[in-house]
């Protein structure tokens, strides 16, 4: 119990947070109960932290167990050897970084046979010794020639001498100290050092810069550690580090020599120079290479993880009539009408562009389609022949005589989908382009249940998401759809498998059996419904309720945030007020409910302040979506071409995609723009992200356009 208190501490102390919310989130989490739970409705006891801070203390808690866990094994497998000295135990218990205790097992390890074993199984470890403690005298030759013996395999003095310097280098390798200052020195004053390895592999130069590059390590970049990571692996770049070898060996040797006037004293300079070169330098710089790799990816999953958020939170535009177009050239654009609630209505296909080039019929039958279907919007996705498929959008809603917007769809995804099984039995009669234009369309009505259908990593918000880790990258992305899902809210009625199974507490298989039990009887009209659908338990019935809404059911509180744990109190509160369920969103209601004394309520209804003031607000906006109150998508009438920018022109753009030196913006024309960091704000900006994110909409003017290379220069200061 003292250790887990103690590691309590250590985590409250380390994240700035109280030993009782820390304890509250542990205890929370190990009864079963998830993150996105615990942030919303237990917000008493965790003093109301987030998702992403009880996600930290969770990862926190699991890595600080694996750490006692493994001093625990070390610490056995040390004693079981009659090695393990009270000294040796404390530093073991005292370390905070597992790389910290595989220092101090090291020398204990069972090795594979090395020279030093090999010398030791010659009987060679009493002259290494005798070397260490640095005599006058004899000469070590002479000391040597007492260690021949033929038969062990030593048959020179000189034979004695090396491998007593093969157990000397061992040791000094295996020394923990040692080994940290050699690592925080490689650290500190170590460059990493790229050059052209196979640069005709590179065919289209995007290695060019590190063909001769020098970087100190620890002023290294996340985005050039994948960069160079991903040139090695592919052949065409040598990667090291250049560590300050002459710092390092005269330290060693500081340390180790302990009477320079011995006649030993050579020998063991040469044990400590094989030793650096031969063991601790390619153990080292593969440790700093692991660790810059780890916090790169890290980073690199950060970012990804904040531009799906910002993707999946974009606001959906409800209650329209789309026509999704996926372009092409010679296969034709797919065409789909879906109606205000995502339902197919009306396949089609047109050739406005070569070879077909049938301009005139596609314009026909496109104004038909629109005036039939009372299309309200069109949606043009962004990949090949996207500007072609908008220049002919635009022509032909110029001679209509109603407004119609269109705006740009960033398709990446829609083909993944498309081909998938999900696509398949959603729509079997249909080609995938077909399936693509439905997607594309339904994009704009619902992003996040449109989104959710597609893996995370096919999304096209990321940077290097081939090169980190599958397994951390996977993890974090699907705490992100998760944290938004249910944030948002999911109406169980309309919610698609895809969607469900992200909802607090749901599988796959309690999500397919909510969507067949709502396929078979018809809708859901309470949420104590869904206590009958099968593998859906006591315990997930609480984890996913509050997270699913039923819209016009006959529990008026079904519709809101509110935990059916609450409903009591709820009841009784209206009922004090002179109110019933009926009035739940209503402007007597609200109005009421803004004059309400918050704490001294709270108290009378035996429930936190914080519960209350969530409950509050869930009855004056019962369907609040947070999404409603982030900036609309920019919708277009007309476009551009690459060849009428100007430089210093103002314009307005989306932000396609956030990386580490800038923002990707699409301003409407066939190339996105790039806000370099440096472009931003006038302030310092530490990262990108801290300016601009998916999705938002920015003025921006540009700054240089090279049609050539298809580059497009553009800054968010404007111009002097």
């Amino acid at each position: 119990m003292e250790k887990r208190e103690a590691l309590i501490h250590l985590i409250a102390s380390e994240l700035k947070f109280s030993t009782k919310q820390v304890n509250a989130v542990i205890s929370l989490f190990e009864e079963g109960n998830t993150v996105p739970f615990i942030a919303r409705y237990r917000k008493e006891l965790t003093g109301a932290l987030d998702e992403v801070q009880i996600r930290d203390v969770l990862e926190r808690w699991h890595y600080l167990q694996q750490l006692e866990q493994r001093k625990e094994e070390v610490i056995r497998l040390i004693n079981e050897q009659g090695k393990l000295t009270e000294e040796l135990k404390q530093a073991i218990e005292k370390a905070t970084k597992l790389q910290q205790v595989e220092d101090l097992y090291r020398p204990y390890k069972q090795k594979r046979r090395t020279k030093a074993t090999i010398a030791k199984e010659k009987g060679l470890e009493p002259l290494a010794e005798w070397l260490l403690s640095f005599p006058m005298a004899p000469l070590p030759k002479e000391k040597a020639n007492e260690f021949v013996d033929v038969e062990k395999g030593v048959e020179t003095d000189e034979e004695a001498l090396q491998g007593a310097k093969d157990i000397i280098a061992e040791r000094i390798s295996d020394d923990a100290t040692i080994r940290q200052w050699v690592r925080a020195q490689t650290w500190k004053k170590g460059i990493v050092v790229a050059n052209g390895k196979d640069i005709e592999k590179d065919e289209k130069n995007v290695y060019e810069m590190y063909y001769n590059y020098e970087e100190p390590v620890h002023k290294i970049v996340p985005h050039r550690i994948l960069a160079l990571n991903r040139g090695e692996k592919e052949d065409v770049l040598r990667v090291s580090i250049q560590a300050p070898v002459e710092d390092i060996i005269h330290y060693i040797k500081t340390n180790v020599i302990g009477n320079e006037q011995s006649p030993a004293a050579p020998f063991v300079a040469d044990a400590i120079e094989d030793s650096y070169k031969r063991l601790i330098e390619p153990s080292i710089e593969r440790d700093i290479r692991n660790e810059l790799t780890e916090k790169a990816e890290e980073r690199a999953i950060h970012i990804f993880a904040e531009n799906l958020r910002n993707l999946l939170l974009q606001p959906p535009l409800k209650g329209k009539i789309v026509l999704g177009v996926d372009p092409a050239y010679r296969t034709g654009c797919k065409l789909a009408v879906v109606d205000e609630t995502g339902k197919l209505l009306k396949i089609d296909v047109i050739y406005p562009h070569p070879p077909q080039a049938k301009r005139e019929e596609a314009e026909q039958k496109l104004v038909r389609l629109l005036q039939e279907y009372g299309v309200q919007m069109i949606a043009i996705g962004n990949g090949t022949a996207s500007r072609e498929t908008e220049q002919f959008v635009a022509d032909t809603l110029r001679k209509l005589n109603r407004e119609i917007f269109y705006l740009i769809v960033n398709e990446a995804g829609a083909s993944v989908y498309s081909a998938s099984d999900l696509a398949r039995q959603e729509f079997p009669d249909l080609q995938v382009e077909e399936r693509s234009a439905v997607s594309i369309a339904r994009r704009v009505q619902d992003p996040l249940a449109e989104l959710v259908k597609i893996d995370p990593k096919s999304v096209g918000v990321g940077q290097y998401q081939h090169d980190v880790s599958q397994k951390k990258l996977e993890e974090s992305l699907r705490f992100i759809v998760e944290t938004v899902v249910n944030q948002v809210g999911v109406n169980v009625n309309t919610a698609s498998v895809s969607l469900l199974q992200y909802v607090s507490g749901l599988t796959k298989t309690v999500a397919e059996n909510i969507v067949k039990r709502r396929e078979e009887q018809g809708k859901f009209k309470n949420r104590n419904e869904l206590k009958a659908i099968p593998r859906l338990g006591a315990k997930t019935y609480e984890q996913c309720i509050g997270f699913l809404r039923i819209m016009d059911g006959e529990e008026p509180l079904d519709r809101t945030p509110i935990h059916p744990e609450r409903y009591e109190e709820v009841k009784k509160l209206l009922q004090q007020m002179g109110f019933t369920t009926e009035n739940i969103g209503s402007n007597e209601l609200r109005e009421a409910l803004q004059q309400l004394p918050l704490r001294e309520t709270a108290e009378g209804l035996g429930i936190g302040e914080l519960t209350l003031k969530d409950i509050v607000d869930a009855l004056i906006r019962p369907e609040r979506d947070p999404r409603d109150e982030l900036p609309k998508p920019l919708l277009r009438k007309d476009i551009l071409k690459m060849e009428d920018l100007q430089k210093g022109m103002e314009l307005e753009g989306t932000v396609r995609n956030v990386v580490d030196f800038g923002a990707f913006v699409d301003i409407g024309v066939k190339q996105d723009g790039l806000v370099h960091i440096s472009k931003l704000s006038k302030q310092y900006v530490r990262h990108p992200l801290d300016i601009v994110s998916v999705g938002e909409v920015v003025k921006v003017w540009v700054d240089s356009v090279d049609v050539a290379k298809g580059r497009i220069s553009l800054s968010m200061l404007p111009p002097e």
